[in-house]
């Protein structure tokens, strides 16, 4: 049997937990995840607080964006990045927005690595600076 299972990939023989193994920042306003599975996330931080899943942000029946891309500063920054359990993180970003939990699958499924995302879109340019 294969598959997944709330974040977990489950195989007949083993079971490789979605967890973090090593995080660092890339470049300025990029964080890399390393995943247990080897596979190497990169996460620009504007990309995090354009997609937060926090209620205020994301519909929670649909999953749709409620914030718009251009309401968020062209310089946003990670202040603090807090780990939830075992299953997420959280992160305070520079524009005080704070009430988003970053599941570990969440963060997989939105990596921006050049093998997850071989194609860029085109990112719609913000007025605001800061």
């Amino acid at each position: 049997m294969t598959g997944t299972v709330l974040g977990y990939s489950v195989d007949a023989m083993t079971t490789t937990v979605l967890e973090p193994k090593d995080m660092e920042w890339l470049d300025k306003g990029v964080l890399g995840i390393e995943w247990a599975d080897g596979h190497k996330g990169v996460y620009p931080v504007r990309y995090l607080r354009q997609h937060c899943p926090c209620a205020a942000c994301t519909d929670e029946w649909t999953g749709e964006l409620k914030l718009k891309p251009d309401d968020v500063p062209i310089f946003v920054a990670a202040q603090d990045v807090e780990p939830v359990g075992r299953y997420a993180l959280k992160f305070t970003f520079s524009d005080g927005h704070d009430t988003g939990i970053f599941s570990y699958t969440f963060l997989r499924k939105h990596c921006q690595c050049d093998a997850c995302v071989p194609v860029k879109p085109d990112e719609p340019k913000s007025r605001r600076l800061l």
